[in-house]
């Protein structure tokens, strides 16, 4: 990651969930890679609703990211059939993907070792 964003890559995972799960991506969670591979830190992994609904939430990560001054590496485009979109952020893997392609990959099984550590939206503020 480059930049002059002083967070952590751990803060900037969890941040990321967080979107995510604000913006409607069902089962979101984060495995911590750091002990299982040597080319990144975390995987952020959420199902999307629809071919629609994903290319949103990759939007979003890219806005966010943009926001911490780091990119992606590569260009992101997304085919209408397109299943699972990942987002190389160095430090961070963002897995982006339908109901299908979650079911059939199984990252979090694949990925067993990793500690995995589920995000839930933070509930509306009841203040007015």
């Amino acid at each position: 990651m480059g930049g002059t964003c002083l967070a952590t890559s751990r803060e900037l995972a969890f941040s990321m969930g967080t979107i995510l799960a604000e913006h409607k991506g069902a089962s979101v969670v984060l495995l911590d890679m750091a002990a299982q591979s040597g080319w990144t830190d975390w995987f952020v992994i959420a199902t999307a609703g629809s071919v629609t609904h994903l290319r949103g939430l990759a939007r979003h990560m890219e806005d966010f990211a943009a926001t911490q001054d780091f990119r992606a590496r590569g260009s992101i485009s997304i085919a209408d059939e397109e299943e699972w979109v990942l987002l190389d952020f160095g430090d961070i893997v963002v897995h982006l993907m339908v109901e299908r392609a979650r079911q059939f990959y199984e990252l979090e099984k694949l990925w067993f070792q990793a500690p995995a550590t589920p995000i839930e939206a933070p509930l509306p503020s009841l203040q007015p």
